[in-house]
């Protein structure tokens, strides 16, 4: 899969972002995507062919895989990126508004297309509660599917068409888990990120709107 795409978008936030939302980025580039690419992808790629029964019936390891594993972690790693990314297009896509409006009415309408105010400030905090709303979606998701963020040596299987119960192995447990806890650690941290910009956005736009009030009565 071409990440590419995903890099020009995380580029292309980082001019609008705030400090925080600038963390933000780097952590999704560098402890997500680039761990993702460079590691991930390689440990989850023979987990099929690298899941063993102690059984020759078959179909049996096939159905017992399916059951423990309904869906490839690693493609529901790449799902959850693109989807806590998607978000920021939001904002993207409002800076681009206000510069063709910019340019439609040949004059100045705003001190900076890209200051987070106003029409953009809303699309900014939406994009926030998106990307948090997603990255909690999606670990509840992994631990729901999974049964947790664990990952056994030895899980046993009594699905038919196994004619009992069965003895299946995961290879490399302990790789996995690692990888697993340090993926669902970055996805936290992401989540104190974007609640931490979304409340300094909210409290910067409190302030600012109360000593305009402030401002007026005393004038």
């Amino acid at each position: 899969m071409s990440w590419g795409f995903l890099r020009d978008l995380l580029s292309g936030v980082n001019k609008y972002s705030t400090g925080i939302g600038r963390i933000w980025v780097a952590v999704v580039f560098i402890f997500r995507l680039l761990v993702y690419i460079a590691a991930a992808e390689n440990i989850w790629k023979y987990e099929h062919d690298e899941f063993e029964c102690n059984i020759k019936q078959p179909g049996c390891e096939n159905v017992c895989f399916d059951h423990f594993f309904p869906v490839s972690h690693i493609r529901l790693w790449a799902l959850q990126l693109i989807m806590v990314s998607t978000p920021s297009l939001l904002v993207v896509f409002h800076v681009a508004y206000r510069e063709n409006r910019e340019k439609h009415h040949n004059q100045k309408l705003y001190k900076s297309p890209g200051e987070i105010d106003g029409g953009l400030l809303c699309t900014y905090l939406i994009s926030l509660i998106l990307k948090t709303g997603f990255e909690v979606v999606f670990l509840v998701l992994f631990y729901k599917l999974y049964n947790g963020f664990k990952v056994p040596r030895l899980v046993k299987c009594d699905i038919r068409p196994c004619p009992n119960t069965v003895d299946c192995y995961i290879s490399k447990p302990t790789e996995k888990m690692i990888f697993i806890c340090f993926l669902v650690a970055t996805s936290c941290l992401c989540i104190v990120l974007n609640l931490s910009e979304l409340s300094y956005l909210i409290f910067k736009h409190s302030i600012k709107c109360y000593l305009k009030r402030y401002i007026k009565k005393h004038q």
